[in-house]
């Protein structure tokens, strides 16, 4: 089986009570297709415990990472990204992304991080039915849909999203 995005690199966000089958699913489907994904936390090394109780250790601090060595960045949501957002590194990698025109994936309440960043405005976007009116407030343009891919804007709403989210990464990687 050919692997479609061998050489490229995804950052993908790590915190405690992150959503589980939303960093997983994405990083082994990444993974799968030939890709090397870097998981960051605030500490490299840390064991993050998801909301189910799933643990997963970040490969890397968020602090060291540089937006210039990846292709893409993937958003899990939880309540991870309520923390996260107030990071302002995680912010500064989120526009360095946007403003390469680099993958941003984001699923569920990891749509908070680019709301955040600044980076939604006349963004097509879905997310969490639970952060609508913070991507309506934010500029985005709100779909309900399973995924939602604008550019280089990847989102979807909840876990049974991920097959169609995670072609949607795809297509976007391929093309970049």
């Amino acid at each position: 089986m050919s692997q479609p995005i061998t050489q490229k690199r995804i950052l993908s966000f790590v915190g405690d009570i992150y959503e589980d089958l939303e960093l997983w699913y994405p990083k082994l489907r990444m993974i799968e297709a030939g890709a090397e994904v870097v998981v960051a936390g605030p500490e490299a090394g840390v064991v993050y415990t998801g909301k189910n109780g799933y643990p997963c250790k970040s490969d890397a601090a968020i602090d060291d990472m540089n937006a210039a060595d990846f292709d893409g960045l993937l958003v899990p949501g939880g309540f991870m990204p309520d923390k996260l957002r107030r990071d302002a590194k995680v912010l500064d990698l989120v526009r360095e992304f946007d403003a390469a025109g680099k993958l941003i994936a984001a699923i569920c309440h990891g749509g908070w991080i680019p709301i955040s960043a600044g980076v939604y405005r006349d963004v097509r976007v879905t997310g969490s039915l639970g952060i609508k009116d913070d991507l309506v407030n934010a500029g985005a343009i709100w779909e309900d849909a399973a995924v939602v891919v604008d550019r280089h804007h990847v989102s979807s709403r909840k876990p049974d999203d991920l097959p169609d989210f995670c072609r949607g990464m795809l297509e976007v990687l391929m093309a970049s």
